[in-house]
């Protein structure tokens, strides 16, 4: 499926000539003194207002990704329309479209994310959303066909659910993808509830917001993502990206160097119209992705992994009791004791159909995968074992564990990079390092739930009780 642009013909030109034409006018009107813009830059904030307003000042900073070979551009942007809490929504659909033509949605990576952060899925969030559709046809004139997208829109978030999706982008992004942070800065006027300097209008109205902007800028230039998130309380800063700035900010990994401002301008800059107006900021940034550097595992790995395990749920429903002959040749990844659990979800509902596992590394990885798929098929306690006609719609998710350390406190715990094990009164419960994000929660809601599975009461986590935490590398079909 492939979701239609709903704003070109507006928001943008609505033929592929008037696009081309667009971006050949904003390089004409460059100025002689204008600086080149910066090479390798994979992070643009770009705004997102119609092209009329702001697409000269995109510009500006789009032109610094032309002929860069970029596999994918994840674009983090805010919602308009759509309460949406402690989630990033990227689209269901394959592709999106636009007078250029389709650009593919990359699937794979959003799956990877919502293994460690909260992510759903919705086509009419996106269909209704400008604020990442303005940038398809800006990618499109700079890149080379053939990337794709990972559009997240959101809206209000915790700042244990905001750390847990910082953490995960940075652990997803590498040299082969560019981030995008969909923004306008400040929206002045009474209609927009923020006209502390009058509502009159003016150049000095104008000067004054320049100078709200710089400051916000200036907390986003050296990376400074609570300095920033001060400063939007402090002056109440209508930046209607403030939050998919604060999160880019906090999933930057170190070696980054300063954010560039290549453009700021108004739409009062047209009409002298400083009564009511919206502020852009087009900017540049290179940041030394540190993504993947965790694995263990590499592709070929995985593969027999997954293969391995489906192949022993398959044999553990269909020929219960015989033994089951383990595929040759295992990758030398695979022979390293390694905990392991296996977890089984019905593809069309995404219910849980069985997961057991190991915390332990007491057996080769393979082993412990094989040994767990049949159990999670036919030995979970919660569920009547598989039946062989569901064994086509079940989707097989692994999860290889670092051996599990104690943590002094569950103060230690980080959601979306750690599993955990809770230890009270001979009681003991799990939680895999992707239950939290799944389920959106943040770390107390995750400790009483936690609390909860041990048998005790939700509060149960608080006092008393005995912690160890352990990562995962997690992959499915």
């Amino acid at each position: 499926m492939t979701l239609e642009s709903t704003i070109a013909g507006t928001w943008y030109p609505g033929t592929a000539r008037g696009i081309r034409a667009a971006a050949e006018k904003w390089e004409m009107s460059r100025t002689a003194d204008e600086a080149p813009p910066p090479e390798g830059a994979n992070v643009l904030v770009l705004p997102h207002a119609g092209w009329e307003y702001s697409g000269e000042t995109a510009w500006r900073a789009v032109r610094a990704a032309r002929g860069a070979k970029f596999r994918r551009a994840v674009i983090l942007a805010p919602s308009h329309r759509a309460r949406i809490e402690n989630r990033l929504v990227a689209p269901q659909a394959d592709a999106v479209s636009t007078p250029l033509g389709e650009i593919g949605i990359d699937r794979d990576w959003i799956d990877r994310l919502a293994l460690a952060a909260p992510v759903a899925r919705d086509d009419r969030v996106h269909a209704a959303e400008h604020s990442p559709q303005i940038e398809y046809p800006l990618l499109q004139l700079a890149l080379p066909q053939g990337f794709a997208v990972a559009p997240l829109v959101m809206g209000a978030f915790g700042r244990d659910q905001m750390e847990m999706c910082a953490r995960a982008l940075a652990r997803l992004m590498d040299d082969e993808t560019l981030l995008v942070v969909s923004t306008d800065f400040t929206h002045y006027g009474e209609d927009f509830a923020y006209a502390p300097f009058g509502g009159e209008g003016g150049m000095d109205v104008r000067r004054r917001v320049a100078a709200l902007d710089a400051e916000a800028f200036a907390c986003m230039a050296k990376r400074d993502a609570d300095g920033f998130a001060a400063f939007v309380a402090r002056t109440g800063a209508t930046i209607c990206g403030r939050v998919p700035v604060e999160m880019a900010l906090r999933a930057f990994p170190g070696g980054m160097a300063p954010l560039v401002r290549q453009r700021y301008a108004a739409s009062g800059d047209r009409d002298g119209d400083y009564s009511r107006f919206v502020c852009y900021v087009a900017a540049t940034g290179r940041a030394a992705w540190q993504g993947g550097a965790d694995a263990v595992l590499d592709a070929g790995a995985r593969a027999y992994l997954l293969r391995l395990a489906r192949a022993a749920a398959e044999h553990a429903v269909r020929s219960p009791g015989m033994p089951f002959a383990f595929p040759p040749d295992p990758p030398a990844a695979t022979l390293a004791k390694m905990g392991a659990f296996v977890t089984l979800n019905d593809r069309t509902t995404g219910a849980l159909r069985g997961c057991i596992g190991e915390i332990m590394p007491v057996r080769p990885l393979f082993e412990a995968v094989a040994g767990r798929a049949a159990d999670s098929a036919i030995r979970d306690p919660r569920f009547m074992p598989v039946a062989e006609g569901e064994l086509a719609n079940l989707r097989v998710e692994v999860s290889a564990l670092t051996p599990p350390e104690r943590v002094a406190s569950w103060r230690d715990i980080v959601l979306g990079r750690d599993g955990m094990t809770m230890e009270k009164d001979g009681a003991f419960a799990v939680f895999l390092p992707q239950v939290a994000p799944e389920q959106g929660w943040d770390l107390p809601t995750a400790l009483s739930c936690l609390s909860r599975k041990a048998g005790l009461p939700a509060d149960a986590w608080r006092e008393g009780a005995v912690f160890e935490t352990f990562q995962a590398e997690v992959f499915h079909e």
